[in-house]
């Protein structure tokens, strides 16, 4: 065989091949259909290059664009530490940045929510007794809620206080799947409870603990709860206005949000928790405990809007890379 002409004849074929692994990300669906075909090709080709020729040039060559383009057909695996490194920078803040609204809006209404009715319960005497007798209510303010955060040892209390906001946070991302809609009803228990002890307190003259105890974790734990209850919320909402996508796409992209959202979740309220029970219970001063809870507030703001943004500018969306829905089809 001549192999000068073998490789002057199949030269289009290596540089076409060549420019499509390239363009790889961009492909639509003939090309990729042009992309498999070309590879097979290239490495029979390979096949007979080793075979007749000796020279190592041209076998390296042609063995390197083989290499790329089953990179290409099959798709290469990234390491692990790619793809987690990738999810904390890109995909879980561009979807909270992205639902900042829906989060900010059941920030909003549960506050409102809670201070009307903690306001309620502290100025009305009448309603403390339908809520409990005297003796129950005085247990509740001067030593249950002070000792709910000291009673147990730190690490266990972390361990429990995970689990605890975990389970509230996971029942709101499982109201997701019934399009969102118990979301506002479990925000407002969440409110109701919240305004019920604090109100409580504050009718007592405990105002000053009831803040200083719930402050310190409360801030980072209750924007967990209200980040995951936004972004499931929004997925109710794709269902009615998916936008310029069809419905079923929308839907698969908000639906992969939203477990983007839960696994992230699971980092921010592991802080939470050890805020809540190695700096919530302990000798710090109280302004100190309340500074120590908005710094981690701060930081977990500071982090979403820094990296959401740029993944926003980006056009990310926190969806997988290469999504069953979107794939290019032929």
């Amino acid at each position: 065989m001549d192999i000068d002409a073998f490789v002057a004849a199949s030269k289009p074929t290596w540089d076409r091949l060549e420019d499509l692994v390239r363009r790889r990300r961009s492909l639509n669906g003939a090309e990729v259909d042009e992309l498999v075909e070309l590879y097979q090709r290239a490495a029979t080709h390979l096949s007979i290059v080793r075979s007749g020729s000796r020279d190592a040039i041209l076998v390296g060559r042609l063995s390197t664009l083989v290499a790329r383009a089953r990179s290409a057909v099959t798709g290469a695996h990234s390491p692990a530490w790619r793809e987690v490194a990738r999810f904390f920078t890109v995909s879980f803040p561009v979807v909270a940045y992205r639902a900042r609204r829906w989060w900010l809006g059941a920030t909003l209404a549960s506050l409102v929510v809670a201070w009307v009715i903690g306001v309620w319960i502290a100025k009305n005497p009448d309603v403390q007794a339908a809520i409990g007798t005297p003796e129950d209510i005085r247990q509740l303010v001067d030593h249950d809620f002070a000792d709910y955060y000291s009673e147990n040892p730190a690490a266990s209390f972390a361990g429990q206080v995970w689990i605890n906001n975990a389970y509230v946070s996971m029942q709101v991302i499982a109201s997701a799947v019934l399009l969102g809609l118990p979301i506002p009803y479990i925000l407002f228990q969440n409110a109701a409870n919240g305004g019920l002890l604090g109100g409580l307190m504050a009718a007592h003259g405990k105002a000053d603990i009831f803040w200083g105890l719930i402050l310190p974790h409360g801030l980072l734990e209750l924007t967990a709860v209200f980040l995951a209850a936004g972004v499931g919320m929004r997925l109710g909402w794709t269902v009615i206005d998916p936008g310029p996508r069809r419905r079923g796409e929308a839907l698969a992209e908000q639906g992969r949000a939203v477990m983007s959202v839960a696994l992230g979740l699971v980092a921010v309220l592991f802080v939470s928790g050890l805020i809540e029970a190695g700096v919530t219970p302990s000798g710090l001063p109280t302004w100190a405990r309340i500074g120590i809870g908005a710094l981690a507030e701060t930081l977990f703001l500071a982090y979403v809007i820094v990296f959401g943004r740029r993944a926003v500018r980006q056009d990310e969306t926190g969806d997988i890379e290469l999504a069953p829905d979107l794939a290019p089809t032929s």
